[in-house]
């Protein structure tokens, strides 16, 4: 007889277990032929096969041959076809599932953990760059740990606090270990009523949303004293670091990441009551690499529509008048289609177009090449001074800019 245990992949705590009597083989995969099936994305439909080589009073010996796209790691170490000894450890594709491997008549006992389990990878063979082992599929350098989060690099570091890019290896907040965002408030702006404010709403706002658009929300927590949020990491570069590094990007390509940022935005402003965004601009714009698609980052500035008028949020530039005086409406989020439309076209601050015209302070986009006059009069008409004088709605504004197409 044969015992095969899944287990939990930090604390190596059972979490099923199945035996199998005069067996000579036993496959392991996602389909549903499969003696044991494990419904994880990174398991392949028909993953790995366990054959009995040679019987014996002991159980016989045994070898594991992986068919998997994702590999196999015996011990910590990627293997093809191997014997599999007693007590051995199988992972199912570098941070997928992990069976333990026992013939319960060598081991005396079906739920001993053997010493297998705490086997040392030295990590050889890697690339400076790596952030996870080739062999053992564990992260290479941990700088702390957070809870169950292990926190691999550092993604940057502002004014509300630090963001690092984090390993939840115990695969609490999904059905396997994932890497994942986590923001830490600074201690100074944790001292700020303001800022904890912003901090725990976009939290709280990231928790009460479901939009491909709009980056997962995982976890809040006080660990320490210092307040952290778990988020979804979006895989791809921001619009303003995009057009520094490669330049302006073409009309019909600003348009259709703005019509994407419109139907994020109709979502936000279609809740109960509607939620304002408030600081929509080229640096919260994400494209993400896997299908050029936009996601809007930053919901700490989110507000409510009708809640009382509150501190001035918004980029210079990008923020219309009525929210520059503290009472944003949902028109002010499409105010900032405008001049992140002029950044993308030009590669250049909107500031720089923001001129007097007649009694007003408007954007003059006439010289500008790459923007048509029927771009410019939608431009002009989002960049109205007064809410009611510009489209109505996301979803008005992204026909009117399907029209340019």
């Amino acid at each position: 007889m044969v015992t095969l245990t899944l287990l939990e992949p930090q604390q190596k705590t059972p979490l099923q277990h199945w035996s199998f009597e005069n067996s000579s083989a036993i496959k392991i995969g996602r389909a549903a032929d499969n003696h044991i099936v494990l419904t994880d994305s990174l398991v392949s439909r028909h993953h790995l096969e366990l054959k009995q080589i040679s019987d014996g009073s002991d159980g016989g010996s045994w070898q594991v041959t992986s068919q998997g796209t994702n590999g196999t790691f015996l011990n910590g170490v990627l293997v093809l076809q191997s014997p599999l000894p007693n007590n051995s450890l199988l992972q199912l594709a570098q941070g997928g599932p992990m069976l333990l491997f026992q013939i319960p008549e060598i081991a005396g006992q079906e739920n001993w953990l053997p010493a297998s389990l705490s086997h040392t990878c030295t990590h050889e063979g890697n690339s400076p760059k790596n952030l996870f082992c080739i062999h053992c599929g564990q992260p290479l350098t941990v700088q702390q740990t957070i809870r169950h989060y292990q926190v691999l690099q550092t993604l940057g570091q502002g004014g509300m606090g630090t963001t690092y890019l984090a390993w939840d290896a115990a695969a609490v907040m999904a059905a396997h270990p994932q890497l994942l965002v986590l923001k830490q408030m600074n201690a100074d702006m944790a001292k700020i009523a303001k800022a904890q404010e912003l901090f725990e709403r976009e939290a709280y706002t990231l928790k009460s949303l479901n939009h491909p658009g709009i980056p997962k929300y995982y976890d809040f927590f006080v660990e320490g004293g210092k307040k952290y949020l778990a988020m979804e990491l979006v895989h791809g570069q921001d619009l303003e670091k995009r057009v520094y590094a490669t330049g302006p990007v073409t009309p019909n390509q600003a348009i259709a990441w703005t019509i994407q940022t419109c139907d994020i935005l109709d979502y936000l402003h279609s809740q109960e009551p509607p939620l304002i965004h408030r600081d929509i601009k080229p640096a919260n714009l994400m494209v993400r690499n896997s299908n050029n698609q936009i996601v809007v980052l930053d919901f700490g500035a989110v507000k409510e529509i009708g809640t009382t008028p509150g501190t001035r949020i918004g980029a210079e530039g990008y923020c219309a008048p009525e929210q520059e005086r503290g009472q944003p409406v949902t028109q002010s989020d499409l105010y900032a289609i405008g001049p992140t439309l002029i950044f993308l076209l030009t590669g250049e601050n909107p500031f720089k177009f923001y001129r007097q015209r007649g009694r007003n302070f408007r954007f003059d986009v006439t010289s500008i090449p790459t923007i048509t006059p029927q771009l410019r009069a939608i431009i002009d008409r989002v960049t109205e001074q007064l809410p009611r004088d510009r489209y109505q709605t996301a979803k008005e504004l992204a026909g009117a800019l399907a029209a340019c197409k």
